[in-house]
C-alpha cells in the first residue's frame, strides 16, 4: 500500500501549469467539511484536499461513503469559477467526464456515467460526486468531493453486488495494486481540461457523457421534489438534464432527483 505524495503531485502540477495546490492527509472526518472550513478562513480557489482514510464521508441524501484505509480516492476541491455562475451547475458533468478520461487514459477500462453524479463499471458503482455551495464574505464557492473505488476489493455486505473497484473491475490476476500517484496526476490534469469548457463548448461535452451514459435507454424510477417520476431516459439536453419518456408518451426534463434506480 503505497501512500500518495503530497509533494510529488504538486511538482507535477507546477511542471504542468495546473493551479492545483494539494494536500494529503492521513485521516479526517470529511474532506468536504474541511475543504469548506478553508474556503471560510479565506482559503483561494484551487485547493484539493485528499485523505487516505475518512470517518464521515458522505454522498448525497448524506449517504455514508465507506473505504478502506490507503486504497481508494477520498478528496475534495474548493472552486471559484471564472465562468458566470448560470454555468456553475454544469460543474459536476464536467467533473464526471473529467474522471471517466483520466481512467480511460490509465487503464483498459470504459467508465460509465450515471445521472447525474455516480460513475459504473459492469453495472456496479465506482464513483460518487457530490457539489456543494460554500458561501465566503456574501460570495459563493463550491466544494466538489469525489470518492472513487481503486485498490479496494472488498465492500460492506449491504453493497454486494452495487459496489465495485477499478482494481477489481481490470480483473488482472499480476497486479495487486493500481498506481493511485500516477491516476491522481491524471484526473488533476483531466479536471483542468474539462474545467475550462463550462461556458464554451458545452454541447461537444455532452456530446461525450451522451456516448459514456449508463442511464440512457432505460426505465428507470427517481424521487423529484418528494414525488416518484417514472418513465424511458431519453436523452440529456444542452444542459446535461435528463429527458424522460412518461408511461403516457410525453416528456419531462429533470435537472436534478434523488433515488435514481433502474426498473427492470
Amino acid at each position: 500500500m503505497s501512500a500518495l505524495n503530497a509533494e510529488g503531485l504538486n511538482n507535477a502540477c507546477a511542471q504542468e501549469s495546473l493551479p492545483w495546490r494539494v494536500q494529503v492527509v492521513d485521516e479526517v472526518g470529511s474532506t468536504s467539511d474541511e475543504v469548506r472550513k478553508a474556503a471560510l478562513a479565506g482559503e483561494d480557489s484551487g485547493l484539493i484536499l485528499f485523505a487516505e482514510s475518512q470517518t464521515a464521508g458522505r454522498g448525497r441524501r448524506d449517504n455514508r461513503w465507506s473505504s478502506a484505509k490507503g486504497k481508494d480516492f477520498m478528496f475534495s476541491l474548493l472552486l471559484r469559477p471564472e465562468a458566470p455562475m448560470v454555468f456553475w451547475p454544469r460543474l459536476t458533468t464536467l467533473a464526471a467526464l473529467a474522471l471517466c478520461r483520466a481512467v480511460e487514459i490509465e487503464l483498459p477500462l470504459k467508465p460509465q456515467i450515471k445521472w447525474p453524479n455516480d460513475l459504473y463499471l459492469n453495472d456496479r458503482k465506482i464513483c460518487g460526486l457530490l457539489a456543494e455551495a460554500v458561501t465566503v464574505k456574501g460570495e459563493l464557492a463550491l466544494v466538489l468531493g469525489v470518492g472513487m473505488n481503486v485498490n479496494n476489493r472488498k465492500f460492506p455486505s449491504e453493497l454486494t453486488g452495487q459496489a465495485t473497484s477499478l482494481l477489481q473491475e481490470l480483473n488482472a490476476p499480476s497486479v495487486r495494486e493500481l498506481d493511485r500517484q500516477s491516476l491522481a496526476m491524471t484526473i488533476l490534469k483531466q479536471f483542468n481540461t474539462q474545467f475550462q469548457r463550462m461556458d464554451q463548448g458545452f454541447h461537444e461535452v455532452i456530446a461525450e457523457v451522451r456516448v459514456r451514459s449508463w442511464l440512457l435507454g432505460r426505465q428507470i424510477r427517481a424521487t423529484v421534489d418528494g414525488r416518484e417520476v417514472f418513465g424511458r431516459a431519453l436523452d440529456l439536453n444542452a444542459e446535461g438534464h435528463l429527458v424522460l419518456v412518461l408511461p403516457d408518451g410525453s416528456l419531462t426534463t429533470l435537472s436534478s432527483a434523488e433515488g435514481v434506480r433502474q426498473v427492470m
